[in-house]
């Protein structure tokens, strides 16, 4: 044994001991109107690209009936996504100040206007061109999907 070691040492000089230092309170991610925007809209692009690629491929493989039926579904959910953009553009103008508030009369006319003729859009579908039901939630689910990507895009990007 060597005197460094023989000597006994006690143990808060070997290792002081640290300052906790408490970690950073973590910010929600912050998003601004025009990320939220910019999210719809790409996600409509992606809808109609989704669409663009399966149409010709339902078209020839179930027919034009089951084919109208999934053009049928994926066009209202699209519609959605547009009546997202006026509704957001419609509560920011009331939120901002300076900005000229868009009157919520039209937009709430075109929101119930809107689903009035989707559900008429979907009877018609349902009961006239006897296509797949399938086809026509396939339709409705294109725009949700396309949300969720750009969603998850959204939040890789800023977070």
């Amino acid at each position: 044994m060597t005197a460094e070691t023989s000597t006994p040492v006690p143990a808060n000089e070997i290792n002081p001991p640290e300052k906790v230092v408490p970690a950073p309170p973590t910010a929600p991610i912050q998003f601004n109107e025009e990320d939220i925007r910019r999210t719809l809209r790409r996600a409509l692009v992606l809808a109609g690209a989704v669409v663009l690629v399966a149409t010709p491929i339902l078209w020839a493989w179930l027919g034009w009936r089951t084919w109208l039926t999934f053009v049928i579904g994926a066009a209202i959910s699209a519609t959605g996504i547009v009546e997202w953009l006026q509704l957001l553009s419609a509560m920011m103008s009331r939120m901002e100040e300076g900005r000229t508030p868009v009157p919520m009369g039209r937009v709430l006319i075109m929101f119930f206007l809107r689903l009035a003729v989707a559900g008429v859009l979907l009877y018609a579908s349902l009961n006239s061109l006897h296509g797949s039901i399938y086809a026509l939630l396939a339709g409705l689910a294109v725009s949700l999907l396309a949300l969720s990507v750009e969603c998850i895009r959204l939040v890789f990007r800023t977070g």
